[in-house]
């Protein structure tokens, strides 16, 4: 009997009271267990405990036992169904001393309340003082952590380039608050920089492979050639470089040029093409009776835009009308009478001599009336001296300007029908006034100071710095209305201008003289009264060199160093047309001119 007590008594799991009861395996009994065995450890009742072994237990105390009896904690986020790797981060040990308010009843049929109560107050402590850490292998290497504090907040943990990249398949650790604060990044070893292999080194770089080798110093000099080679053809590469930029901005302006000119010809070949094309409109409709192109709107635009060349002949003579007269036999009766004089030496020296400096100065780039071998330099003198013969009876005498005129009208019309153009053509108002010598004095001021009025109401700019540099029309208007205008632009130019000239009338010379200013305006604001003046004669210095370095000629018309051609003067003149008015010409002619 007293055998069989101490047999029950030695049995540690004989226990009367609890027969009826079954082992629990849970978190609270876990707990219980663990501190009983503690406080028996530390009182010295297990065999086993040293104050080293009680260390190294509760320093060992990580373990995949989810103590929370698989309910997911608050601070857990489950968002991917990719795997994740979560351990719980186990709780420190909790030191009590015997007799403390937070000591733990070791008794096993203590109030479950009580032990309840304990624990979640255990839990409590436990998830406000360390936070869980998850990583998600599903995301980006550098938001892959994720860690959630007391207040149930999810915080990523952000890796800079210096951090060392989680691993994908590592689990989650515990982290002490010490440890979960930012410490300083480690410092990543710059890679090594790996040499030439031993062989790239012994190695021939100036002999084939299945050539014979050569001696080590037969193949550095080669080498030293070959890289002194390299050198200078770098070296010739880049002033290869250099020199065709260099002709490449030199030549620029000349491309540009050649280009604006066959643009240019184009045009005036398209224009030309198109006037032979309506030939037939001339013949039909215009050719019987000019007059109709004073009537007709249409017909008027056709001749603005040029009079097919083989009809300006007939469209001259009849659009300059014969208002004095003249017989077909005039010619020669004024012709025979010039040579009697010329014979005689009775006609002009001074006279003659101011005549032969004209023609030689008349349209340089036809090179027909040159004194020395020009085919119409003869029959141009004849008609000069026929003329100034004509104009003795009036006590007049020659004027510069008449030889361009009489050459123009040479080149269009034959001799004898030509001296009555001419004739005819010099006697209306505006150009009797410029060649009427000293007795139309008052005339020609009359109309610098129409010129005066039109430009300031066209171009108030021009007409202000004018006035600033005391440039008054008398200093450039008679060199363009003289020999109208074909000292200063290009012959096909100054064709078409004569077109529209004679079939307007004296209010399109003005005209054009305000669009050639227009033309030259962007160039007109020198601050030196001299250079403006040297630009409105065709001198100005640079643009000579610049048109010499674009290979303009510069024995044509003087502003075509200015790049004045026959389109752009023409693009000018269309754009008058919303201001210009005829009866603003007729209002100030009738002020100025009240006798005309």
């Amino acid at each position: 009997m007293e055998s069989t007590r101490t047999a029950q008594a030695d049995d540690a799991l004989w226990d009367s009271d609890d027969q009826d009861e079954t082992p629990e395996f849970n978190q609270v009994t876990v707990r219980r267990d663990a501190e009983h065995l503690r406080r028996a450890m530390l009182q010295g009742d297990h065999p086993d405990a040293t104050a080293s072994s009680i260390a190294s237990e509760l320093d060992a105390s990580v373990s995949t036992l989810d103590l929370n009896d698989g309910t997911s904690h608050p601070g857990i986020v489950l968002g991917s169904p990719s795997p994740q790797f979560h351990t719980p981060i186990d709780p420190p040990s909790l030191v009590v001393e015997p007799g403390s308010s937070h000591e733990v009843d070791s008794n096993p049929s203590s109030n479950g309340d009580a032990q309840r109560a304990s624990s979640e107050h255990f839990d409590e402590k436990t998830n406000a003082a360390y936070p869980v850490v998850h990583i998600d292998v599903s995301r980006p290497p550098l938001a892959r952590v994720l860690v959630t504090t007391e207040d149930g907040g999810s915080h990523p943990e952000q890796l800079t380039s210096k951090d060392k990249e989680p691993d994908c398949l590592s689990t989650s650790r515990s982290i002490s608050p010490e440890s979960a604060k930012p410490s300083s990044p480690s410092l990543v070893p710059s890679p090594r920089i790996v040499g030439p292999s031993v062989f790239q080194k012994v190695v021939s770089k100036t002999r084939l492979h299945f050539l014979p080798p050569k001696s080590r110093e037969e193949d550095r000099k080669h080498m030293a050639d070959w890289e002194a080679m390299m050198k200078e053809s770098r070296a010739a590469g880049v002033e290869l470089l250099l020199s065709r930029r260099l002709a490449a901005t030199l030549t620029a302006p000349l491309v540009l040029e050649e280009r604006r000119r066959k643009g240019l010809q184009q045009r005036r070949i398209a224009r030309e093409l198109n006037i032979e094309r309506l030939m037939h409109i001339w013949e039909k409709d215009i050719l019987p009776d000019w007059r109709v192109v004073h009537r007709d709107p249409a017909f008027r635009k056709l001749w603005w835009n040029g009079v097919p060349t083989k009809l300006r002949c007939i469209m001259w003579e009849r659009a300059i009308g014969n208002t004095l007269a003249l017989s077909k036999d005039s010619y020669r009766t004024y012709l025979s009478r010039a040579r009697r004089a010329l014979s005689s030496g009775v006609f002009p020296s001074d006279i003659l001599q101011e005549m032969e400096e004209d023609i030689i100065t008349t349209l340089p780039a036809l090179h027909i009336f040159h004194p020395e071998g020009g085919p119409l330099y003869q029959e141009l003198k004849d008609m000069l001296c026929a003329w100034v013969i004509s104009r003795a009876d009036e006590g007049l005498s020659y004027t510069r300007g008449a030889s361009r005129i009489a050459a123009m009208i040479l080149i269009n019309v034959p001799t004898p029908q030509a001296f009555v153009t001419l004739r005819n053509l010099l006697e209306r108002h505006c150009l009797r006034a410029f060649y009427g010598g000293t007795g139309t004095k008052d005339d020609v001021e009359a109309y610098y100071r129409i010129f005066d009025t039109l430009l300031a109401d066209s171009m108030p700019k021009i007409y202000f710095n004018f006035k600033q540099h005391q440039i008054s029309p008398a200093a450039y208007l008679p060199d363009w209305l003289t020999p109208l205008f074909l000292d200063h632009l290009p012959f096909e130019a100054c064709a078409r201008l004569w077109d529209v000239i004679l079939l307007e009338g004296d209010s399109f010379l003005f005209r054009a003289a305000l669009a050639m200013l227009a033309v030259l305006e962007s160039r007109l604001s020198f601050p030196d009264r001299d250079e403006l003046l040297q630009l409105l004669r065709g001198q100005n210095k640079a643009a000579i060199e610049v048109a010499k370095r674009e290979g303009r000629p510069l024995n044509g018309g003087k502003y075509e160093i200015y790049g004045v051609d026959e389109e752009t003067l023409w693009d000018r003149i269309d754009s008058m047309e919303d201001w210009w008015k005829e009866s603003t010409w007729r209002r100030l002619t009738q002020r100025e001119l009240p006798d005309l």
